[in-house]
């Protein structure tokens, strides 16, 4: 039976539902070609995913707020990454500019479990439970990534090859970046078999490319090799001004007529001036004047040049003087002398060869490479030592990553005002890194951090490593290393409301979304009251610093009233963001008619669902009864009291 056959039997096929048939069409008419291809592999906290959504619950107590009000807002939340990553595809979609994961290896020595079980190398499904698991989380981050974002996973050999297909469906083979080798070890390890590994890799995709890394700062070394002996400008170096037998120079070579002694001197032997580069031809022009002398074929190139083609002869093609000899010598000598010397020169006082200098102010920092040798980005004993000496001597996390690893990561990708994102946070290096590099170069990136609490990490370890490196800690020898206090860090956990969308459910949803809001808007400072109306928090919500204000509204016979105190404030040059409770996906734009301009409108929880369609797993059918089901619970004090000059 052919397959369009097949698919029209299972459209009349009795006993099942129309999702199943749905997903069988789906696996019929699916057909890869090239790639990875295995088999999924579903996991519980998809399977609650598919009746339940996530939202994220404040735990207040662990806040560390800092009391600089210009502090970056850090986020740790705690629960499975997968639940905190629909959560943040509502509020950080397109938000991300930099992600670094550090997820399980799959090494088979219980660093990946799966349902609550170690995976070993006896499970014959251990590759596609990985990619399984990995294929979720990946997709959804890619959703989280700016158009100027890029990804950075760390990985070993046992998964770096199937990662890497991996990577090119989802993230697009076009958008890789490179395949770092990172030297994890300062000195080779007698492994029982094989080639002594020194390197992991960490796999770097761009969300559109090209995508070209921040150059790293330069080293004293590097700038020593700069000079300045004529009293140019900047201290320069003498650099060959073309290769030779570069594959662009298409065998063409050219000389410059030398203007003290007009003979026709090369850059160097075997070097060549291709015809094309007027620039840099320019810049000699602005030293001595020139003109071209061309082959005599290249007819095209006269035309353009407004040469006429009976002026073209034959020999050797140059470029010569185009004043007489004796007044190019008094001008290249006068230029010499007085300085500063153009870009291209002859060497020896003006009696030598032609050269090209290389300016130290031009020249940019150190060039990313995909070598990271231990002496510039730490190993892995660092990374054990490092968080020794936070812990009091002792070491909470097995296999750490040292902080000038990722703090590499995050230098080359972010800007100072960068959103970094870590959804396999371990014990929290990348918060530590970020925060390190906001204190060298005065930058307020914000770092989001999410791990579970499997045997208390993230309580004991991910939390506690980062509280102590804001507040300051002692190491074991005595030394006290001063806190990074100029950082808020929020503590929370993941929680779930009812897929059912009844209005119970709706309205729970909303009022456990503020908390998401909150995130969304960057905005925490909250109100007691809006104008002179005092709110009662189960029915309005208001968040408000000097340059953003935004009001939550959870029922919405409050609108009137609301608008009417609206009219009397004055918001600035920020506009007041409502999220307001409605049944659809209305605003209720016609009641903030007379205030539009003050205002933006998002209906809530619409703008939920909405995102969280892109990213969750199909849901199963619910029966008829289940889906016209409706509760709605309503209060009737509107407010909890009045200021002196406020109406309800």
């Amino acid at each position: 039976m052919d397959k369009q056959a097949l698919i029209d039997k299972i459209r009349i096929l009795d006993g099942l539902t129309s999702e199943e048939k749905s997903d069988l069409i789906g696996l019929l008419r699916k057909h890869k070609k090239y790639g990875l291809v295995w088999e999924d592999k579903p996991e519980e906290v998809e399977e609650r995913l598919r009746e339940e959504l996530p939202v994220l619950r404040e735990v207040k107590e662990r806040a560390i707020i800092s009391d600089s009000p210009a502090a970056p807002n850090h986020i740790l939340i705690e629960g499975d990454n997968l639940e905190a990553l629909t959560a943040l595809s509502y509020t950080h979609e397109g938000k991300i500019d930099v992600i670094y994961i550090d997820p399980p290896y799959n090494t088979g020595n219980k660093d990946f479990v799966y349902n609550d079980s170690f995976v070993d190398t006896e499970d014959s499904y251990r590759h596609s439970k990985w990619l399984s698991f990995m294929n979720k989380r990946l997709k959804i981050a890619k959703r989280l990534l700016s158009d100027r974002g890029v990804i950075f996973i760390s990985i070993d050999d046992n998964e770096q090859a199937n990662l890497k297909l991996l990577c090119d469906e989802i993230l697009g083979e076009y958008n890789f970046a490179g395949d770092v080798a990172w030297q994890r070890s300062y000195s080779p390890r007698n492994d029982s078999k094989g080639i002594s590994n020194e390197k992991e890799h960490i796999i770097v995709y761009s969300r559109l490319s090209p995508w070209i890394p921040t150059p790293l700062p330069r080293t004293p070394e590097m700038d020593s090799k700069y000079k300045n002996p004529d009293n140019d400008h900047t201290p320069w170096t003498s650099s060959d001004a073309f290769a030779p037998s570069a594959a662009t120079h298409q065998g063409m070579v050219y000389a410059i007529q030398h203007p003290f002694t007009g003979e026709l001197v090369y850059p160097y032997k075997g070097a060549c001036w291709p015809l094309h580069q007027d620039s840099m031809l320019a810049e000699m022009n602005k030293w001595v004047p020139y003109k071209y002398e061309l082959l005599n074929d290249d007819k095209e190139r006269a035309e353009v040049c407004g040469i006429p083609i009976e002026e073209i002869r034959k020999g050797i093609p140059a470029i010569v003087l185009a004043i007489p000899l004796e007044e190019a010598q008094s001008l290249a000598r006068e230029k010499y002398e007085k300085g500063p010397w153009p870009k291209f020169y002859f060497t020896n006082k003006g009696k030598g060869g032609f050269r090209r200098k290389t300016y130290l102010t031009k020249v940019g920092g150190k060039i990313v490479t995909n070598l990271w040798p231990y002496t510039e980005v730490g190993h892995t004993d660092e990374a054990k030592k490092e968080i020794a000496s936070i812990f009091e001597g002792d070491k909470p996390f097995d296999t750490p990553k040292p902080s000038r690893l990722i703090k590499r990561t995050i230098q080359i990708s972010s800007n100072e005002d960068s959103r970094i994102l870590d959804f396999f946070a371990g014990s929290g290096t990348t918060l530590h890194a970020t925060m390190q590099l906001n204190a060298e170069d005065g930058g307020h990136r914000q770092c989001i951090l999410v791990t579970n609490n499997e045997n208390n990490i993230c309580e004991e370890v991910t939390y506690e490593r980062n509280k102590r490196v804001i507040n300051g800690y002692t190491t074991p020898k005595g030394v006290k290393v001063e806190g990074l206090k100029d950082n808020t860090l929020r503590y929370y956990k993941t929680d779930f409301i009812s897929r059912d969308r009844t209005q119970k459910n709706m309205r729970d949803l909303v009022a456990a979304a503020t908390d998401l809001l909150c995130i969304k808007e960057d905005l925490y400072e909250e109100k007691q009251t809006f104008g002179h109306l005092k709110l009662k928090l189960n029915l309005a919500r208001y968040f408000s610093d000097e340059n953003k204000h935004m009001l939550i509204i959870y029922h919405e016979e409050l609108i009137d009233v609301i608008v009417d105190e609206i009219k009397k404030m004055d918001f600035g040059k920020s506009r007041l963001k409502i999220y307001v409770f409605s049944p659809g996906r209305y605003a209720f734009t016609d009641n903030f008619i007379e205030v539009e301009d003050k205002v933006e409108l998002v209906a809530l929880p619409a703008a939920i669902y909405d995102a969280y369609q892109k990213v969750l797993p199909k849901r199963r059918e619910k029966t008829f009864e289940e889906e016209t089901k409706e509760e709605t619970e309503f209060p009737t004090d509107l407010f909890a009291g009045q200021e002196e000059g406020g109406e309800v």
